[in-house]
């Protein structure tokens, strides 16, 4: 399965690049210039942004590097990758887990503090379980 998805990475990565290459509509510039931007930040452009419509990439650009990647909001960076941790756990989707995992430890978090995350977004499904399941 992870193989698979690795190719299906490499091919969105490949697509997207293609796509990237040559603008056709206003747009679309603004995805170009989000995608440079991007790969100027991180080194990198995660294919996540390869799935969005060209009108959505500048977008959801701008809100990632306005909340999660802002040194300047309320939360600091450990606490921002440990609340993603802990929501990517319950939804589950692998990829936010690997992702946000990483950057929890890159922003300082422990091993205890990764377990903790994880542990407090369990108890919270747990209990959201039996209170909407007994209709409290």
């Amino acid at each position: 399965m992870l193989k698979l998805n690795r190719k299906i990475g490499l091919l969105a990565f490949a697509a997207g690049a293609l796509l990237a290459i040559t603008p056709a509509r206003a747009e679309d510039v603004s995805a170009t210039a989000a995608y440079k931007d991007i790969q100027a930040t991180l080194g990198t452009v995660p294919d996540m942004f390869k799935t969005l419509p060209d009108v959505a990439v500048a977008g959801a650009w701008a809100e990632i590097k306005g909340v999660q990647l802002n040194p300047n909001t309320a939360l600091n960076g450990k606490t921002k990758e440990l609340m993603g941790l802990a929501v990517a756990s319950q939804i589950p989707c692998q990829y936010c887990i690997y992702f946000h995992t990483l950057a929890a430890k890159a922003n300082g978090a422990s091993d205890e503090e990764i377990k903790e995350a994880i542990a407090m977004a369990a108890i919270v499904r747990h209990w959201s379980t039996m209170l909407n399941g007994s209709q409290v």
